[in-house]
């Protein structure tokens, strides 16, 4: 049985930033991951500005600029028509790394990043998927798992990372799942036919639904509808219909759709958001989705993914070069995850009160329109380069001279 110092469980953007960051370090990595690379992936497909500081550090930023499609702001359509303008602030005393953000296909990011794992020094496999976790002494210690053929297979390290989304066999393994009370389904679809975007995404806010077009090349736009679960629970089977049906109800929306075509199947996911524990036994963390998932309305998750990577490779560093992969030496990944998203999880989570009730989603626009400063520093938090304490300055409630 190969050791190694890191197994890594799922090669999208958090497994394979996390495989890139430890080896990079000198650590020995094992990257698995079930699917054959490219593969689609039910996603927002976007990224927000700060994104592309942590795809630079990785190594990848010029593969995706040259095929991602910029974006400076969300064009907002309120439940009563009124439309907001939102772009990132380009001048402020929290510069961005970037004044925009990327849309970009799920297939073509995660084969790029799995790619530039495959160069490094580290053994980066797809086709190959982990079935169960190998424990002694209470600890986890490895992995089982079956290779392109579906031969089983083993492999033990130090530590292994959880980094195999929603449907996490590490996760589920160590039962740390459990039910969110925010029960949402988003069905996604290409589209192409939808003119007038040019760099700037669309939300539709229309309670109890929201929608979101995002460019991700060139004429063609990924379609997402936010619905409650329960609604489309009632379809299954019938998800074209219910999704079609529902698309024409958002009033605002329904013009828009003028010339639509798909472009792709539609895939749904859902409930969307769901908690998962942190793990108390040594040898095994979490990141990305396979840690828990919380709709962040804006659809820029894979920030989250990211820069959860970027902090854990810095505390299993630590962990590995101290000989020590228990649960207390890895806890320090969990204090800084909260810290690094506590703030901006709190906005969120308001939107996400604001979007289910029509009276206030339309009072939190006015407030908006007549506040334009502050339209841009809530972009700029949406964008991950401004912090959230920058909404609480006293200034930004003022109402400019004629608004």
């Amino acid at each position: 049985m190969t050791s190694y110092d890191a197994i890594v469980v799922g090669g999208g953007p958090a497994g394979s930033a996390t495989a890139i960051l430890l080896a990079e370090r000198g650590w020995s990595v094992l990257l698995l991951d079930k699917a054959a690379f490219p593969r689609p992936k039910i996603c927002g497909e976007y990224l927000s500005p700060e994104s592309a500081r942590i795809l630079d550090r990785l190594g990848v930023l010029k593969g995706v600029d040259a095929v991602a499609q910029p974006v400076v702001g969300m064009r907002i359509v309120a439940p009563d028509g009124r439309r907001l303008e939102g772009r990132y602030p380009a001048r402020g005393p929290w510069p961005g790394y970037r004044g925009h953000g990327l849309a970009i296909s799920r297939e073509v990011l995660d084969r790029l990043l799995f790619d530039r794992a495959r160069v490094l020094p580290l053994d980066a496999r797809d086709r190959h998927r982990v079935t169960d976790l190998r424990r002694a002494d209470g600890a986890v210690v490895g992995v089982g798992y079956e290779d392109a053929e579906g031969h089983p297979r083993e492999a033990a390290a130090r530590l292994v990372v959880g980094a195999d989304g929603r449907a996490s066999v590490v996760a589920r393994a160590l039962g740390l799942v459990r039910p969110h009370r925010l029960r949402r389904m988003a069905l996604i679809q290409h589209v192409t036919g939808l003119a007038g975007l040019g760099d700037l995404g669309e939300i539709y806010v229309d309670p109890p639904d929201y929608a979101i077009l995002n460019p991700v090349a060139p004429g063609l736009v990924n379609l997402g509808l936010v619905v409650p679960h329960a609604h489309a629970r009632a379809f299954r089977g019938r998800l074209e219909t219910f999704f079609g049906a529902r698309l024409k109800q958002l009033r605002h929306l329904a013009p828009r759709l003028d010339g639509l075509r798909a472009a792709g199947p539609l895939r749904a996911m859902g409930p969307l958001a769901y908690r998962v524990d942190e793990p108390t036994v040594d040898g095994v963390v979490l990141v990305g989705d396979a840690g828990g998932f919380y709709d962040p309305f804006t659809g820029e998750g894979l920030y989250t993914a990211l820069r959860s990577a970027e902090l854990l490779a810095e505390v299993a560093h630590a962990a590995l070069r101290a000989g020590r992969c228990t649960a207390a030496a890895l806890r320090p990944y969990a204090r800084a995850r909260r810290d690094a998203f506590r703030g901006k999880t709190r906005l969120t989570r308001a939107l996400q009160m604001l979007i289910a009730r029509r009276r206030a989603a339309n009072l939190a626009a006015r407030l908006l329109a007549a506040r334009p400063a502050l339209l841009a520093t809530v972009m700029g938090v949406l964008g991950d380069f401004v912090p959230p304490g920058a909404l609480l300055r006293g200034n930004l409630l003022r109402v400019p001279a004629g608004g």
